[in-house]
This record gives C-alpha cells, sequence and structure tokens, in this order.
C-alpha cells in the first residue's frame, strides 16, 4: 500500500550481530536518510500493501535462496512430571513439498497458515531452531489479503502468496525497535486513508519486514525494484494490523511486530512460510 517515486540506491546499514554484541564489538550508530515525503502517496494503490514489491518465482519459492531440501521442523512439547522432550524434528502442519521449499541454512521459520484458500485471517508462530529439532514460539492472529491466498500471485488480485520467502530487510515510521535486520527509518512508511472495512490505516507501517516476493533483497523495503515485473504484484510486506484485510500483506498486532523484529536474526537465515493450511500441507 505504500509506495514511493523512483530513486538512487544507497547503502544500508546491517546491524551487527547478536554474537558480536556478545564479543563487545562496538555498535555504531546508525544514519538514515529519510525519503521524500511524497512517497506516502502511494497508499493502496498498487498491489501488496507495501508499493508493489517481491522477489521470488514459484518456481523456486525461497525467495533469494533455492530450495535446499527440508531443514527439519516443529513445535515444542513438554513431558510429563515437568520433564521437557525434545523439540520436534519437523515444523507441524508442513508437508514435504513445503518442507522441502525451505533453505537447509534456515534456522527461524515464521510460520503463517490461512483458515482458508478464500479466507483473509490466519494464524503465525515463529519456529527457531535449537540443534535439537524446532522450538515454537506463541501462536499470534494474523490477517492476511483480503480474497485470501494463491500460488500464481498477479498485481492487484487481492491474494497474499503462497510460498517460502526470505526476511532480510525491515523499516517503519517509528524508530528501530532494536532489530538486527538492516532497519530503514522513513517518512515514507507513513499511512493514511481507510482499509477495505472502512478501517484507518494510520499506524500500518511503524513496523515492517519486506517478504522478499519480487524485490531485491538487501534494499530498503520501500524499493521499487520488480526482479519479475510490475504484472506479478510486489510491496509484500508484514507490517502493523489495521483490524482489517490486506492488499496482499500479513499483518500482526503491533506488540508482535515489535517482538519479531527484536527476535529475527540475520545470521539465522530467517524465512516466513505463508499460505493456507491445505497448502502447506503438501
Amino acid at each position: 500500500m505504500a509506495s514511493s517515486t523512483d530513486r538512487p540506491h544507497r547503502p544500508r546499514h546491517r546491524a551487527p550481530s547478536r554474537a558480536a554484541r556478545r564479543a563487545g564489538v562496538p555498535v555504531r550508530a546508525r544514519g538514515r536518510v529519510s525519503f521524500p515525503a511524497v512517497v506516502l502517496a502511494v497508499l493502496a494503490v498498487l498491489t501488496g500493501c507495501g508499493a508493489g514489491t517481491g522477489t521470488t518465482t514459484r518456481d523456486v519459492p525461497a525467495a533469494t535462496a533455492p530450495a535446499a531440501g527440508p531443514p527439519g521442523t516443529a513445535g515444542t512439547a513438554q513431558g510429563r512430571a515437568g520433564t521437557e522432550t525434545e523439540p520436534p524434528a519437523r515444523i507441524p502442519g508442513l508437508g514435504p513439498r513445503t518442507r522441502a521449499w525451505i533453505p537447509g541454512n534456515a534456522r527461524q521459520v515464521l510460520v503463517v497458515t490461512g483458515r482458508g484458500r478464500d479466507a483473509n485471517r490466519s494464524e503465525a508462530v515463529l519456529y527457531e531452531h535449537t540443534g535439537a529439532g524446532w522450538e515454537a514460539g506463541p501462536a499470534w492472529p494474523a490477517r492476511n489479503a483480503l480474497k485470501g491466498w494463491t500460488d500464481d500471485h498477479w498485481a492487484g488480485d487481492l491474494r497474499s502468496p503462497i510460498g517460502v520467502f526470505t526476511l532480510t530487510d525491515a523499516g517503519g515510521l517509528l524508530p528501530d525497535p532494536g532489530t538486527e535486520l538492516p532497519y530503514d527509518r522513513s517518512e515514507g512508511f507513513r499511512a493514511s486513508g481507510t482499509g477495505f472495512w472502512g478501517e484507518p490505516l494510520e499506524g500500518s507501517f511503524d513496523y515492517v519486514v519486506a517478504i522478499d516476493y519480487n524485490r531485491e533483497p538487501g534494499t530498503t523495503p520501500l524499493d521499487l525494484t520488480r526482479p519479475r515485473g510490475a504484472d506479478r504484484g510486489g510491496g509484500i510486506w508484514l507490517h502493523v494490523d489495521h483490524q482489517g484485510p490486506t492488499q496482499g500483506c500479513v499483518s500482526l498486532d503491533k506488540r508482535h511486530m515489535k517482538e519479531l523484529l527484536r527476535t529475527l536474526d540475520p545470521d539465522r537465515h530467517p524465512v516466513v512460510v505463508m499460505g493456507d493450511a491445505a497448502s502447506l500441507a503438501h
């Protein structure tokens, strides 16, 4: 929904890793240049909520990294008498095809499971690999596109793309909440107007994580580069829920977006697995 005019590429800051922070490596303050306010005007004209962004082919759903076979998956279980069992080796609800799309180096997997092919409500769970298996975080309510999901996304179809996509870049109208992803704070994320149900969109892009569908990883979420062409849509983001369905993005409650940003670690190669439950079970 947010968009922008064409602009020259500018270098991005990469946050220091957790390992570097633990080692006491100095952290340099991040200076960012905001995009012109004209960028805002874009809210809702183009395909996804973010201005028509995206990067990945449906043939290789893992946006930037080729599928490398399933690394394993699953949630957490507790045994009796307070003893913990080993985390599951596989993430629940994902079938062999979906697991095969997950890059082998991914150690953080956000699973967004839609209630149905044509439903705009879903649930998000972040799984982290512990070395022994996949440990599930809390389940967060989420929303997706107005008309549900598709495995052949096109601009304006009002469906969220099904697949596995890398998560490499973040940004928002508000200051960096403490993420290790490159974070672009910009007025270009200021949202206005109303959504499909008449709900105000203000604050929707306070925090954003770009989903690498038809976009150039390593750039601000506002970047308009479309490797597969503008007609295949783009601007697919994780962003703050505005109490209504999206144009193609996935939205979470503001506090959950903040928590997600603080948890995602580029050294763990995070990805999002998203789609309706039946599709993900394949």
